[in-house]
């Protein structure tokens, strides 16, 4: 039954669009952050975006990545996005392993989440940039 189903909850991991300024431009990027003290392993990460604008429903190509393994209290990149997607939903849907356990989690960004107010210091990537909570 699914009330045997033991989902565990996902704790240290979180997600970043993080904001780097080279040659007067900001390139952004998404990444996955391991704040606990153990690695995690097998990552799957499944991106996409999905919104409306000016009343014309959107949607961007599912993007697939594999991260081996990420070690404790490290940061690694997923995937470079383009500050013309901020206005849709952008949806990271997060697998990993630890030990012989998985974890999952969607992590969405809403609308318009990524921009200038909402832009802090971001202390494992030394950037700025949005933090996932």
């Amino acid at each position: 039954m699914m009330k045997d189903i033991e989902i565990p909850e996902v704790k240290n991991v979180t997600l970043a669009v993080a904001r780097q300024r080279t040659e007067g431009q900001d390139e952004w990027r998404v990444y996955l952050i391991n704040n606990n003290d153990f690695p995690i392993e097998n990552t799957l990460v499944a991106s996409q975006g999905y919104g409306e604008k000016d009343g014309e429903q959107q949607r961007t190509s599912v993007l697939r990545h594999f991260l081996a393994t990420i070690a404790e209290h490290a940061a690694v990149l997923i995937e470079p996005i383009d500050p013309s997607v901020f206005h849709l939903n952008n949806e990271y849907w997060v697998s990993y392993y630890i030990g012989r356990q998985i974890y999952d989690k969607r992590f969405i960004f809403v609308p318009d989440a990524i921009r200038e107010e909402n832009i802090s210091f971001i202390k494992e990537l030394e950037m700025e940039g949005v933090l996932h909570s």
